[in-house]
């Protein structure tokens, strides 16, 4: 069921919700430029057992497209208020690319809340300007659709990817004014990284592309190194949209990683 909800931080929010409501609670953070729906196929893949929350960010999707607030720290403080609107005591976080990386400020702000953490195809840190920056900061509006498309180029896929993946992926970055699309790119790349302020302590699985061409493999050895006992999983062939390439191995590693959390608990 879709739903829009005002949270603590001010700005109205959408959030899709699956599964089973008293079951071990999942929430899903989506990457800049997309949205809640970049989890549909990942979430037909997981256990009916689980409470599954997708949550479109500010700025995304369907949610609020205030004028301001594109920083990581309000990332991360919408995601609080979120869970609090929805009752969520604590979830495991999963987050898919620069999603990830507001998951690990969660994590390190509100560890309490976190229960588990899982990475996918996230950055250690993101203060070098990335190669696609003239072109978000020459965007104006409206948003070419032909631009949106280009840019979902800009990452290398080794798997087939569904064309109708590809055109609501397309649909996303137009529901993204340009204001938008900058802000928070500036937002991400001026951010402290979340492992250089403190120690995130929460359970964590990284999942990385080996074929990443924006994250290398020292990046994702310099995350988990940063975050004790986090186990760095390499997926082979696979580039840094991680998600889109391989739901259901995401799905199954997940999956595992959450029972180990069950498992963990009850031994405990």
């Amino acid at each position: 069921m879709v739903r829009d909800v005002h949270v603590g931080t001010g700005v109205r929010l959408r959030y899709l919700e699956q599964g089973d409501p008293a079951g071990r609670a999942i929430l899903l953070l989506h990457a800049w430029g997309e949205s809640l729906r970049c989890f549909d196929r990942l979430i037909a893949l997981l256990p009916p057992s689980l409470r599954v929350l997708s949550l479109d960010q500010r700025g995304h999707g369907d949610a609020e497209k205030p004028v301001g607030g594109y920083d990581l720290g309000s990332f991360a403080a919408d995601v609080e208020a979120f869970m609090d609107t929805a009752g969520l005591a604590a979830a495991v976080l999963v987050g898919s690319s620069s999603g990830g990386y507001v998951a690990q400020q969660v994590a390190l702000d509100a560890p309490s809340r976190v229960s588990g953490l899982v990475l996918v195809g996230s950055p250690r840190s993101l203060h070098a300007r990335p190669p696609f920056a003239d072109e978000v900061e020459r965007l104006s509006d409206p948003v070419d659709p032909a631009w949106v498309r280009e840019s979902l180029t800009w990452f290398p896929r080794f798997h087939d990817v569904p064309d109708w993946y590809i055109e609501d992926r397309v649909q996303d970055g137009l529901r993204l004014p340009a204001r938008v699309w900058r802000d928070t790119m500036t937002g991400l790349i001026t951010a402290s990284a979340p492992t250089e302020q403190g120690t995130i302590t929460a359970p964590t699985l990284i999942l990385w592309g080996a074929c990443d061409d924006l994250l290398p493999g020292e990046d994702q050895r310099q995350l988990a190194a940063a975050i004790p006992g986090a186990c760095l999983v390499v997926y082979q062939d696979t580039g840094h949209l991680v998600l889109w390439e391989q739901p259901d191995r995401v799905a199954t590693d997940l999956t595992t990683f959450v029972e180990g959390l069950k498992a963990t608990a009850a031994t405990g």
